[in-house]
């Protein structure tokens, strides 16, 4: 088999930078992507920032892609969420789905949260669907300015799970050969979760109760990465379409 090429997003750190480290510790050749210590240095809150992405993983990857982990996202309780989090990944998917198409054994997958279950805002989350990037923003902006801010994180990936459900199936994906998944980690200790809240004992206490993880909180990363390499890797021939919680039993636990 040819050696196999991998673009990962938000490679600069957690879940991104342990996936692409596996990766390339199993052989593949990695294009790392980020806003920084990356090979490809990209926004994807923004259309150019995009642009760029494609242009340049279309360049250093020759043309083909064998798999596309779409890893970047932020928890911040802004607008700069829902851009990064719904329409910067649905464009990485979209966007690069040409250079998978040039693979032998293409695969997509990307990241997902339990928090998906948890809560969400249907004006946010609808606003997404239509695909209306100024309206999706301008929600999650009320939603700020209501102090309702946490849930645009959630928000953002009940969107990115529906969209993913339906595209999957869509002659552009499965009709082409394309399984496109996606996982929904639960807490794991990455260092953005330890700066945003696993270092305060009164928030760490709270989201453990909201989210309860029977192997553990936090969960660790690398079985996270495991499950995406898997899903990106030409093993997966069968899976499409599916919401995978890598959790620690919290979504059983959520919705037994």
């Amino acid at each position: 088999m040819e050696m196999r090429t991998y673009v990962v997003t938000g490679a600069a750190s957690g879940i991104g930078a342990a996936t692409a480290d596996l990766l390339a510790k199993d052989g593949y050749r990695v294009i790392r992507c980020d806003v920084r210590d990356a090979d490809v240095l990209a926004d994807l809150t923004t259309p150019e920032g995009r642009e760029s992405l494609f242009s340049e993983v279309a360049a250093a990857s020759g043309g083909r892609v064998d798999g596309l982990v779409a890893v970047a996202g932020t928890g911040m309780p802004s607008e700069r969420t829902v851009r990064l989090n719904f329409f910067g990944t649905i464009a990485t998917l979209e966007g690069l789905r040409p250079l998978l198409a040039a693979s032998g054994a293409p695969r997509a997958v990307a990241v997902s949260s339990l928090s998906a279950i948890v809560a969400a805002d249907d004006d946010i989350v609808e606003a997404c669907l239509s695909l209306n990037e100024e309206a999706a923003a301008e929600a999650g902006r009320r939603a700020a300015e209501a102090g309702r801010g946490r849930v645009i994180y959630p928000s953002s990936k009940q969107a990115l799970n529906r969209w993913l459900r339906r595209a999957a199936l869509a002659p552009e994906w499965a009709g082409a050969g394309i399984p496109l998944n996606a996982v929904a980690p639960g807490v794991v200790d990455t260092e953005s979760a330890r700066k945003a809240f696993l270092s305060d004992p009164a928030t760490r206490a709270l989201v453990s109760s909201a989210m309860p993880q029977p192997l553990g909180f936090p969960g660790p990363v690398e079985p996270v990465a495991s499950l995406l390499a898997w899903l990106a890797g030409p093993d997966n021939s069968f899976v499409t379409g599916q919401i995978l919680y890598a959790d620690g039993g919290a979504e059983a636990t959520l919705r037994p």
